[in-house]
């Protein structure tokens, strides 16, 4: 084994940059910022955003060598190029236009980040490129890049997040004809976070779940996959925020925020119970 001193430890920036959700934070960043008032910020932050991830992912991975194509040479990622292509418009729109489209855009703007990166996603998969697998590239050495399974890692974990994004459209769509909303408590907030949260979860979550369900398939002795309940852990968290945040900005009745409260705490030991009884039987 090589001396651990001697290798680069993975800091939390590489984690992230190396992750899909540097990819995804403008766009999430877009789709929670905009509202009455706050198209040009949110156009401008996301654009920021995304400069600063392509420039800071290509450096990193130049720095550790990280391959991304047979050559062996880092190169940038397709939602890198995407992500400053499309916020780079989105910037200059809120430059150069009219007050009625910044109106407008400030009004669908979020939806229009939305239905594109559900457009992207499944575009992705459709050819046969799932956009996390360039992330996914720089974990594992090139030998696996053409292996069944961390393919099909890939595929699910781009089908959670382009089912997460086409949910997040469809209630920012409900609360803008519907609620006639683009800021909605509800719908363009909470559901859509509850959805991206999700996505992260399962992005974690999976990768270890999968190669243990494959050997069991194939009646490889191995240990049982990670309990369903830990897809879950973060959720009574989340039951708990929502409360809160529904009390502190008066967003609903007083009630309905104590009961998320508390419903929260609950959830959050029953939950920590459970998991710890699963792990303990595996």
């Amino acid at each position: 084994m090589a001396d651990e001193s001697a290798t680069p430890r993975r800091s939390l920036i590489d984690a992230f940059v190396e992750s899909p959700l540097s990819g995804l934070a403008p766009w999430i960043a877009m789709s929670l910022i905009v509202g009455p008032g706050r198209f040009e910020e949110a156009a401008s932050i996301s654009l920021g955003m995304a400069l600063l991830f392509l420039v800071l992912g290509h450096q990193r991975r130049a720095k550790r060598s990280k391959p991304t194509d047979r050559t062996g040479r880092p190169r940038i990622k397709a939602m890198e190029l995407f992500d400053v292509a499309y916020f780079a418009i989105i910037a200059a729109i809120g430059l150069f236009a009219s007050a009625e489209v910044i109106s407008w855009m400030e009004l669908w703007s979020g939806e229009m980040t939305n239905i594109t990166l559900v457009v992207f996603a499944f575009g992705s998969i459709l050819l046969r490129n799932p956009f996390t697998l360039e992330y996914a590239k720089e974990q594992v050495d090139p030998e696996m890049w053409d292996n069944p399974l961390f393919l099909t890692v890939n595929y699910r974990i781009t089908l959670a997040w382009a089912l997460a994004f086409s949910f997040s459209a469809t209630v920012g769509l409900f609360g803008i004809i519907v609620l006639h909303s683009s800021d909605n408590f509800w719908t363009g907030w909470i559901l859509q976070i509850g959805a991206m949260l999700f996505a992260v979860a399962f992005t974690e979550w999976y990768p270890d779940v999968a190669p243990n369900k494959a050997e069991m398939a194939a009646g490889i002795p191995t240990d049982p996959p990670l309990p369903l309940i830990d897809l879950f852990a973060w959720f009574p968290t989340f039951v708990g925020i929502v409360g809160a945040a529904l009390l502190i900005t008066d967003s609903g009745p007083v009630w309905l925020g104590v009961a998320l409260v508390v419903a929260g705490l609950i959830a959050f030991a029953v939950v920590r119970r459970v998991s710890a009884r699963s792990h303990a039987a595996t």
